[in-house]
């Protein structure tokens, strides 16, 4: 056995048991260990990890650690642009889309609220999750830290909220998506584009009333329905203000 000393800094400390937090401890590995190996093997997914640094060097996953190593782990930098040192994934991802797991039901319909694909299925083994996310390039959204220890899973948010909007607004922050999105463009329900039709078209799927009272209505081609601006839409678009009002965290 080697042994490396480890310090885990901001919100990785979360996955820590209590003695290893915000500290630097040691910790015993076996020959030929890699830093992705012992992350992980101390409780942090690796798609929670930014940035490693071995002895004062940015590193990759693959690093395999010897004896009197030091390593830093640290989560996604909010303030500083730290591209020139990013060693642990080949590249960002270019289209924000989105897999959630069965816990987050709730959260799924807020992020297609505010146009980003969204897949969700509650009935979604984790082995799905694992190959959707790889053949769709998309970002893995789970409250389950042995999901995203899968290793062909690149790109994952461990989601630490329990309440659906809480949820939304903390992906908003973590991932930087109030400049992004494009909401009332897809269907709660099918993750489908939204398209304009004629109030015309709507037919019986709508109250009389609603027809007599609003002229713009969009439909989902998938399940059919018929989306107006009214109470409903208001309480929506108020909670997608907020999203795009949240706090900086760069300063």
């Amino acid at each position: 056995m080697i042994t490396a000393t480890f310090r885990f800094y901001e919100e990785l400390n979360d996955f820590l048991a209590r003695p290893q937090r915000r500290r630097a401890f040691s910790c015993a590995c076996p020959p030929g260990a890699t830093a992705k190996h012992m992350i992980e093997a101390l409780g942090v997914p690796h798609t929670e990890v930014e940035l490693i640094l071995v002895n004062g060097e940015s590193v990759s996953f693959n690093r395999p650690l010897a004896n009197g190593d030091r390593v830093a782990v640290y989560p996604k930098f909010e303030a500083l642009d730290i591209q020139p040192l990013l060693r642990v994934r080949e590249r960002p991802l270019r289209v924000m889309r989105f897999i959630a797991d069965a816990h987050l039901g709730g959260l799924a319909p807020l992020l297609r609220l505010a146009g980003f694909d969204t897949l969700y299925d509650n009935h979604y083994p984790d082995a799905d999750i694992e190959a959707l996310a790889v053949a769709q390039q998309r970002i893995v959204l789970t409250r389950d830290r042995e999901l995203l220890k899968r290793r062909s899973i690149t790109h994952g948010c461990y989601i630490r909220a329990l309440r659906p909007r809480e949820q939304l607004r903390e992906v908003f922050e973590r991932l930087d998506l109030a400049g992004s999105a494009q909401p009332f463009r897809l269907c709660l329900m099918c993750n489908a584009p939204l398209r304009r039709i004629a109030k015309e078209e709507v037919g019986t799927r709508a109250p009389d009333g609603v027809l007599q009272r609003h002229n713009l209505f969009v439909t989902c081609d998938v399940c059919q329905r018929v989306f107006w601006e009214g109470s409903h839409w208001r309480r929506m678009r108020a909670l997608m203000d907020s999203m795009a009002a949240a706090p900086d965290q760069s300063g």
